[in-house]
């Protein structure tokens, strides 16, 4: 069955807490539970009523998901009921029949029930039955999330390929004239016909004059002296990859030049502390401090994060962060440099921390060759 470790985990940590039903609601919970994920965002679903949920009730597992998603669920090996969201015969009425679906389920529940307050709707909040006594576990999750099973790294395998393939495309647009929009036109019909299917995709695509700012791309036209700054990520299966590049519309100047293989040295850098043992805050100060150092100045985000059912996750690498890496972690790092208005560098290696290291996931050049 999908997620059967996941779900063991989650369940001696309920029990640790005294807790023998729970209601999950958080999407990257969901994911992590049971490997189901809602399909690739395309607006608002007039006929979706809340998140898909999970139900947990002493050792077992039920998910409760809209109709049209139930084959999908039914991967995870975990029961599935399904809620009516398309009618033809009748109004439209989704939100009541996912209420009766949860009522039902949950109408033997006494004493404590752990629910995700944060995603979980309020008139779902009142299908739970009145013996019930709601206990937040919002974050109970988090931790296990961090080190990931081999069904996992699969998984976030698969979508680090995807954005090589997205990178190398990216690279190849970026050429004086095109726009921004080109650029991610380019990769997303890369990444398309190497997933074989749509993917969701993230993140920056922009000239390096805004990339500091980051965001989706616009119909800004490339000049021939602009870095460009590739920050992606894809979706496939319901896990995470991220990473970023930047390219050069033509030879980078002197000044550019020198800032890429700076930022280079400090992925390099950065890469190298990477082991079991070592403490997140310290490894961000670590490098803030490298181009400190070099007489840049400090930039604007994190130095790294985990990845997983979610495109950012712990452990964070920042400045207060306070987690000591493990092996089976899968993380980020992307340090970079930016000149507002003028130019911008950001480099991003994916990585699984191993018992002695770091092996790379992410494959694709963070050196500028001329």
């Amino acid at each position: 069955m999908m997620h059967a470790i996941q779900r063991e985990r989650a369940h001696d940590l309920l029990r640790a807490q005294g807790i023998e039903r729970a209601l999950f609601s958080t999407p990257w919970s969901v994911t992590w539970l049971t490997g189901f994920a809602a399909q690739v965002p395309s607006g608002p679903n007039l006929f979706l009523a809340g998140p898909p949920l999970v139900w947990y009730a002493g050792g077992e597992w039920t998910m409760i998901v809209l109709d049209a998603h139930a084959a999908a669920a039914e991967r995870s090996g975990c029961p599935v009921l399904h809620y009516r969201g398309y009618t033809l015969h009748e109004p439209i009425a989704s939100q009541r029949s996912l209420f009766a679906v949860v009522q039902h389920l949950t109408a033997a529940a006494r004493g404590v029930v752990g629910i995700e307050p944060h995603t979980l709707p309020l008139f779902l909040r009142a299908a739970l039955p009145v013996a019930a006594e709601p206990r937040a576990i919002d974050s109970l999750l988090v931790p296990a999330r961090m080190v990931k099973t081999d069904e996992e790294l699969a998984l976030l395998r698969a979508n680090f390929a995807l954005t090589d393939v997205g990178l190398d495309a990216a690279r190849r647009a970026v050429v004086p004239g095109a726009t921004e929009l080109d650029v991610w036109a380019a990769l997303e019909h890369a990444i398309t016909l190497a997933a074989g299917q749509r993917v969701a995709i993230g993140n920056d695509c922009t000239v390096g004059r805004r990339a500091h700012q980051g965001g989706w791309p616009q119909p800004v036209v490339i000049r021939e002296d602009d870095s460009f700054v590739v920050d992606l990520s894809t979706q496939l299966g319901g896990y995470w990859s991220d990473s970023c590049a930047t390219y050069y519309a033509g030879t980078p100047s002197p000044r550019q030049a020198a800032l890429h293989r700076l930022v280079s040295d400090a992925l390099e850098y950065a890469i190298s502390l990477v082991r079991p043992g070592r403490n997140t805050g310290e490894l961000d100060r670590a490098v803030r401090q490298y181009l400190r150092d070099a007489g840049e100045a400090d930039y604007p985000h994190h130095t790294g994060h985990g990845v997983g059912v979610s495109g950012h996750e712990e452990p964070r690498i920042v400045p207060y962060a306070d987690i000591t890496l493990e092996a089976g972690m899968v993380i980020m790092l992307e340090p970079g440099v930016y000149l507002p208005g003028e130019t911008g560098i950001r480099l991003e290696h994916g990585m699984l921390v191993t018992a002695t290291g770091a092996e790379l996931l992410t494959k694709h050049a963070t050196r500028w060759e001329a």
